[in-house]
Parts: structure tokens; C-alpha cells; sequence
């Protein structure tokens, strides 16, 4: 009997030492909001690559060119990049006046596009340089080659695609993110009575830009 009564009591000590269950411990609060603080820092990285390499229809559609390559050159222009510089100014200021995002292109000795983008509703400056070429139709392509963005690293091709997407830009402006190119059609660019412009050289270090101004070889083709 006081065998039993020995084993009923180790029986009643081991009970009692047996940690009872209790509810899960609740989690650190510190942890917790370390938790949000990095699923927001995800979300919001996630949120900015989206935006930026979202690809939307182009804000311009490839047209046929509205003169004839081979008409009559009737005005030799030799120019620099402080009068070529005044004359975008002035065209790019009345383009956009209704334009709720604005950019500037003009001459150094490269060409270059600063704009501006936003992140998480804060504007981002940029500066993007292209090389002007001179092409066999009298058309200008720049090169993109390289960009200025601070300290946020993102590749030319996705700027491109921004201002592709999201600049209001000349509908003889095409741009191509694939290649990092800006083609400037200037065989779509039509002055007063059909006139129209074809580049000729472009030398920024050596500041010689030269350009012919050229009637249409069909007369039929001039507007008021």
C-alpha cells in the first residue's frame, strides 16, 4: 500500500512540473513593425519597376513622309547651337503650354533631354545625352549615350520608355527604347506652302550646324 501511495504521489509531482499549455506568446511588436516597414519597402519597389517599364501604345503612329526627298533646295541655313537653341526654346515652349509635364532639349556639345519623372509622388531629374547623326535623308538621329539620375539607377532604355509613354512630344518625333534612339523626321515636318527641312551637317564640338530649306517638287502638295 505504501507502494501505491508512493508511486499516486511521483505521479502528482510530475504533473505538476508539466508546463500547462497557454495561448501562443503574442509576437513582438518591434517585429511587427519591422514586418510592415519591409512589405512596404517591397511594394513600393515593385510599384516603381511596374510603372517604369510599363509598356503603353506609343503617342505617335508611323506616317508616310508628306514631300518629295528630291526637291528644290532654295535656302542654305549655316547656324549655331545658341540660335538653334533659342528656336527649340521658343517651339518647345508653345507646344507644351497646355502640357502638364515639360522637358527641355537643346545643344551642349551633345544634344540633351532633361525632364523630370515622379517616384512616389517626388519629382526625379534627369539628364539623358545623345550623339546627333546626320542620316542619307536628310533626317537627324540621336543616340542616347548616356544619363544623370542622381543616385537611383535605372538604364536608358526605361527612361525612353517614360518619355514615350508619358511626354507629350511632336508627332515627327519618334522614340525608339530598343535602340536608345530618338529619330527626329524632319521629312515630316512641314513649314508654310509645303516647304520643308533637311539636315545636312551637325558638328556640336566645332559649333557648324547647316541645313537646307527645300520647295516641294509636287506643287500640289502646299497648304495654306
Amino acid at each position: 500500500m505504501n507502494n501505491e501511495q508512493e508511486t499516486s504521489k511521483k505521479e502528482r509531482d510530475a504533473k505538476r512540473r508539466k508546463p500547462k499549455k497557454e495561448g501562443q506568446p503574442p509576437m513582438n511588436r518591434w517585429k511587427i513593425a519591422f514586418l510592415v516597414l519591409v512589405g512596404t519597402i517591397i511594394a513600393c519597389f515593385a510599384f516603381i519597376f511596374v510603372r517604369i517599364t510599363q509598356v503603353r501604345e506609343p503617342n505617335y503612329k508611323p506616317i508616310p513622309e508628306l514631300v518629295a526627298k528630291d526637291g528644290t533646295p532654295v535656302i542654305a541655313i549655316q547656324s549655331n547651337k545658341k540660335q538653334v537653341n533659342a528656336l527649340i526654346d521658343f517651339y518647345l515652349s508653345d507646344f507644351q503650354k497646355d502640357s502638364d509635364i515639360t522637358y527641355k532639349f537643346y545643344l551642349e556639345n551633345e544634344a540633351m533631354l532633361n525632364g523630370t519623372f515622379k517616384v512616389l509622388g517626388y519629382p526625379i531629374e534627369f539628364n539623358l545625352y545623345f550623339d546627333p547623326f546626320v542620316m542619307d535623308d536628310g533626317n537627324v538621329q540621336l543616340k542616347a549615350k548616356s544619363l544623370s539620375i542622381g543616385t537611383l539607377g535605372l538604364p536608358i532604355k526605361e527612361i525612353l520608355k517614360f518619355v514615350q509613354r508619358d511626354y507629350k512630344l511632336p508627332s515627327w518625333v519618334e522614340v525608339n527604347p530598343d535602340d536608345s534612339t530618338i529619330l527626329l523626321r524632319l521629312d515630316q515636318f512641314r513649314m508654310q506652302n509645303g516647304l520643308f527641312i533637311r539636315a545636312e551637317k551637325i558638328n556640336l564640338v566645332d559649333d557648324d550646324i547647316r541645313m537646307n530649306i527645300y520647295l516641294p517638287k509636287d506643287t500640289s502638295s502646299k497648304e495654306d
